[in-house]
C-alpha cells in the first residue's frame, strides 16, 4: 500500500467514526445550493468567522487558486461573541450600504453598481447557542427570522455547523444535530465544518486547529473551515488546490481531503 494510500484510508477510517457510529443528527434534506450560480455572499456570525483574516477571504483564496476560476464578491459581517439575535440582518441589505464602493488597484475607490447585493447569507450562531438550555429556542427563532429576511431580498440563507471546543469533543453530535435540525425546518443548507474538525481530530490529534482558548480557530482550523465551505458551496474538491494559507504541504494535503470527505459524507456525493 502506497503512503498515499496508508494517507486517504486513516482519513476514511476517522470520517467513518465521526458520522458513522449512533449518528446523532437527521439526514439533511438540503444537499446543494438552491441558487444556481453564487457569485457573492455574506457570512453573519462573530470571531469563529473573522479570527485569521476571516474564513471569507481563504474561501476566495481557494477560488482565485482554482483551475475554474470564479468570481465571488463577498465579505463578513461579524460580532464578537454574539449570537444571531445579535445581528440585524435586515439593514445587511440596505442599498447603498454595504458592498456601495471597493479599493482597487492603487487604493483607488471604485464605487459599484450592483444589480443585487447578495446571492447567499450564510449565517452561525454563538458556539454553544444551539445546544444551550436557554438559549436553543432564540437560536430556533433566529434562525427562521434571518431565514425569511434573506429570501425576502432574493437571496439563499445558509447555516454554518460550528465546531466543538478542543477539550469538549462531546459538544460535536449535539451541535450537529440542532443545525441540522434548524436547516430542514428552514429548508436551509446546512455546511458541516464541525464534523471535519471532528474527523481532523480522530485521524490527527497532533494537529493543531485551535488558538491557546481552545475555541477559536487555529490558522489550520480556518483553512479546514474554509475548505468545507468551498466544496459545500461549489461542489469542487479542494483537493490538490494550490492555495495553502502558508501552511506546510502535509498539513494543506490532509485538511483538503478531510473537508472533501466530510462533504461528499454530509451530502451523500458519490
Amino acid at each position: 500500500m502506497t503512503s498515499r494510500s496508508i494517507f486517504k484510508t486513516v482519513c476514511a477510517i476517522a470520517l467513518t467514526l465521526v458520522l458513522g457510529q449512533a449518528q446523532a443528527y437527521d439526514t439533511p434534506k438540503v444537499t446543494q445550493p438552491h441558487t444556481a450560480k453564487i457569485t457573492s455572499g455574506i457570512y453573519v456570525g462573530n470571531s469563529f468567522f473573522y479570527y485569521n483574516n476571516s474564513m471569507h477571504g481563504h474561501v476566495s483564496n481557494l477560488l482565485k487558486a482554482a483551475a475554474t476560476k470564479q468570481e465571488f464578491r463577498s465579505t463578513s459581517i461579524t460580532i464578537g461573541g454574539s449570537g444571531l439575535d445579535w445581528h440585524n440582518v435586515e439593514s445587511y441589505f440596505a442599498p447603498n450600504g454595504i458592498g456601495r464602493y471597493s479599493f482597487v488597484g492603487n487604493n483607488e475607490v471604485q464605487f459599484n453598481k450592483l444589480d443585487k447585493l447578495w446571492d447567499i447569507a450564510i449565517m452561525m450562531d454563538c458556539s454553544q447557542c444551539p445546544i444551550h438550555p436557554q438559549l436553543q429556542p432564540i437560536f430556533y427563532e433566529y434562525v427562521k427570522k434571518h431565514g425569511d429576511t434573506v429570501r425576502s431580498h432574493g437571496a439563499e440563507p445558509m447555516l454554518f455547523m460550528s465546531w466543538a471546543y478542543d477539550d469538549k469533543p462531546e459538544m460535536t453530535e449535539p451541535l450537529a444535530a440542532e443545525y441540522v435540525k434548524a436547516g430542514n425546518l428552514n429548508n436551509m443548507m446546512v455546511i458541516p465544518a464541525g464534523l471535519a474538525f471532528a474527523a481532523s481530530k480522530k485521524a490527527r490529534p497532533d494537529l493543531n486547529l485551535y488558538a491557546p482558548d481552545h475555541r477559536h480557530p487555529s490558522l489550520a482550523g480556518t483553512y479546514l473551515g474554509a475548505s468545507v465551505v468551498y466544496a459545500s458551496l461549489f461542489r469542487q474538491s479542494p483537493v490538490g488546490n494550490p492555495y495553502t494559507a502558508g501552511l506546510d504541504a502535509a498539513t494543506v494535503a490532509f485538511l483538503q481531503n478531510t473537508a472533501w470527505d466530510t462533504v461528499k459524507s454530509f451530502y451523500g456525493i458519490k
